[in-house]
């Protein structure tokens, strides 16, 4: 197949009243790939490095959620609500096993999915991302909130938030900036409604349980692959830490002079790391 994530068809499949929208393309005999975006995130949010890449070998599945970008529905305000919308979503495709890829909010979506149907879930990878209640994950400091809320993100806040404050990670951001635009036709950016019914999921899965902290994470055995930047102002780097400790099979890359997008400053790396963990 020649699609690529720049030439991938927006489609469309339908469940319960809701209108998922995908893109899929790449090829091979293993298990397609299926990728949960972060906060606020669509379609072409995501690097075609890092997709394009992860395609060489295997079927591609970038997914928008219910209500975000240009998927119809109302938006899920928690992580379990958005979980049950990906799992709706696989079985309207019919497939009844993937490999599942989540970054940033993304993550806590896929460990949620995990939790929820085990059976669905062959291999994971978690990159910028923590578990249910880990640390300082319920606010945002200021300065980070300011950048995040922005009505339609600009190069500047991506920038700040998703790269390190270096010469290197920042140049390394505009590249990745370009990048993502490549696409000609984009998807539309997500709404306001869509923005805060996802900061209110992200509030109430980073408040730490009365009891039973991290206990959960136990119960996914799937081999699991955890990647993250040396300094994330989204999700603190020691979150990743975490969950490597906590879940019975995970192995943690850290990359450095790099933030919560250290996927797309480290993409040719990243690429041959995921690719060699779900070709195991």
């Amino acid at each position: 197949m020649n699609t690529t994530h720049n030439t991938a068809v927006t489609q469309f499949v339908e469940a319960n009243g809701i209108r998922y929208a995908y893109r899929r393309f790449g090829s091979g005999d293993t298990l397609p790939l299926v990728c949960l975006q972060h906060f606020r995130g669509g379609l072409d949010n995501w690097d075609p490095v890092v997709t394009d890449g992860l395609a060489a070998n295997r079927e591609v599945i970038l997914f928008n959620n219910a209500g975000v970008a240009s998927s119809s529905g109302r938006p899920a305000d928690t992580i379990a609500g958005m979980a049950l919308h990906v799992t709706a979503f696989l079985d309207a495709l019919g497939l009844s096993q993937i490999d599942l890829f989540g970054f940033s909010m993304g993550g806590f979506v896929a460990q949620q999915v995990v939790l929820q149907r085990p059976d669905l879930v062959r291999r994971l990878i978690l990159a910028g991302t923590g578990p249910e209640g880990g640390e300082s994950m319920v606010g945002y400091p200021d300065e980070v909130t300011a950048h995040a809320i922005e009505d339609i993100p600009v190069e500047e806040n991506f920038l700040y938030l998703f790269f390190y404050p270096s010469r290197t990670s920042q140049a390394a951001g505009r590249a990745f900036w370009t990048r993502r635009h490549t696409r000609t036709e984009q998807d539309p950016p997500s709404t306001v409604d869509a923005m805060r019914a996802q900061a209110h999921a992200i509030k109430t899965w980073g408040t730490v349980p009365v009891k039973g902290r991290y206990k959960r994470l136990k119960e996914i055995e799937q081999p699991v692959l955890v990647i993250q930047g040396k300094t994330d102002v989204m999700v603190p780097t020691v979150n990743s830490f975490t969950l490597q400790q906590h879940l019975p099979n995970a192995k943690l890359v850290v990359y450095p002079d790099s933030g919560h997008g250290s996927i797309f400053q480290f993409s040719t790396l990243f690429v041959r790391e995921a690719t060699q963990f779900l070709d195991e």
